[in-house]
């Protein structure tokens, strides 16, 4: 067996890019990737949030993720706010994937806009690493119209540190003869899983680069941060004992979906069709992922920002829709307490592997349920969000898909009909 060599492939400013293609693919000449643009929610509504920026808008008006579209909005008059599609970018990551799958038969899925795959043994048919890393990188713009970064190494955790050094539409080596030139002198928040709240912490210690939390005693990093200490010394060295690229799921604990409504529900059955809603999204979301659900918790949080949730097991794991929609609802009924609603969400966890579960005789019939699911799924990665909807969204004024009160175009189509 050849040298173990993993890429790791990360969408540039997933988001706003795949927005930006949507766009100039219909004929419009700005592309949003060149000018200060964010994708966020509904600057009209209560939950508008950036979610994607451009680099321009990094640049100039040091934008992050995460801030408030008010507040940005303060510091650029004149910013571009497009709003998120998520069925977009669904079909976006699967246009990816098709393209990878033709370089590897082992490929995991990281998030929507990551994935690792294992490029071991592959060079006799696509030839070095670094070639063909370049190659797909080349594909993947002339094809969908977007950039990826890839990282090259014999481990995950350098793959995608390399994959990080810069961007954009860069291909990065770090192997582990090269982390003590390419890695070490980098921030030590850069480190992958050296995050805010772990960062001040050696910063205390007098840590500040990679290479000096590499060169710390790591019985000293286990005394301050027990065993986190000798993970992130692990990484900081470049060790990462994974066991490759084998499963195709990411390793995520839960799926959720959540929307801040701008208009106070006040009644349970407007709460249901926000509800459906989110469950067809986030359940859509587990199918694609490749997950059963054992746990759902339906939460709430009131026009005075008062917050509770509730949540119910599952006696078989289960991804269907229906099923998870009228727990929903239960849990919605048992919990609510009659005030006016501002925000609903839905989460899903204990998840497992779809493909390991087994029906029982009494759950024979969900069979046609999953079937349904399916072919619901596929119409709307083929032909958008508007292919299938449930008749209770008709001129409901709710986002079949996304839960968020919908876009004037919906809003027109739904009139006419």
């Amino acid at each position: 067996m050849g040298k173990r060599i993993i890429f790791h492939i990360d969408v540039n400013s997933a988001y706003l890019s795949w927005e930006a293609v949507y766009r100039l693919q219909r004929g419009e000449s700005l592309d949003l990737r060149t000018v200060p643009s964010v994708v966020g929610g509904d600057e009209a509504s209560r939950h508008g949030i950036v979610l994607a920026k451009s680099m321009s808008a990094k640049a100039l008006y040091k934008i992050q993720t995460g801030e408030s579209l008010f507040a940005v909005r303060q510091r650029a008059p004149n910013l571009i706010i497009a709003p998120p599609r998520y069925d977009l970018y669904m079909q976006c990551h699967k246009a990816m994937l098709s393209i990878l799958e033709e370089y590897s038969p082992s490929i995991q899925i990281f998030s929507i806009d990551e994935c690792f795959i294992d490029y071991t043994n592959m060079e006799a048919i696509w030839g070095p690493p670094l070639d063909a890393a370049h190659a797909i990188g080349k594909r993947i713009e002339k094809e969908l119209g977007f950039t990826v970064n890839i990282g090259i190494s014999s481990n995950k955790l350098l793959a995608k540190m390399g994959g990080d050094l810069k961007k954009p539409n860069m291909v990065h080596t770090l192997f582990p003869e090269e982390v003590r030139t390419k890695m070490w002198p980098l921030p030590v928040e850069d480190l992958y899983g050296v995050g805010r709240a772990t960062a001040p912490k050696l910063y205390q210690m007098g840590i500040y680069t990679i290479g000096e939390l590499a060169n710390t005693d790591p019985e000293l990093l286990k005394y301050k941060l027990k065993s986190y200490g000798q993970l992130i010394w692990d990484y900081a060295n470049g060790i990462e004992e994974s066991n490759g690229v084998k499963d195709s799921r990411p390793p995520i604990k839960g799926i959720g979906n959540s929307t801040t409504i701008n208009f106070d529900v006040d009644n349970k059955y407007d709460a249901y069709k926000i509800l459906l809603s989110l469950t067809e999204m986030v359940c859509m979301r587990l199918r694609q992922a490749g997950f059963c659900a054992q746990l759902v918790a339906v939460s709430i949080k009131t026009n005075e920002f008062k917050h509770y949730s509730h949540q119910k097991k599952f006696y078989t794991p289960t991804d269907h829709t229906t099923v998870i929609y009228e727990s929903a609802c239960r849990l919605f009924d048992e919990s609510w307490k009659g005030e006016p609603i501002r925000h609903l969400g839905i989460r899903l966890s204990e998840l497992c592997g779809n493909d390991f579960i087994q029906l029982s005789i009494l759950e024979a019939h969900n069979e046609k349920k999953k079937k349904l699911d399916e072919t619901i799924d596929n119409l709307r990665m083929k032909f958008g969000s508007k292919a299938a909807f449930r008749s209770v969204f008709l001129h409901s004024g709710i986002h079949p898909i996304s839960g968020g009160v919908m876009e004037e175009e919906y809003q027109m189509m739904s009139s006419l009909l």
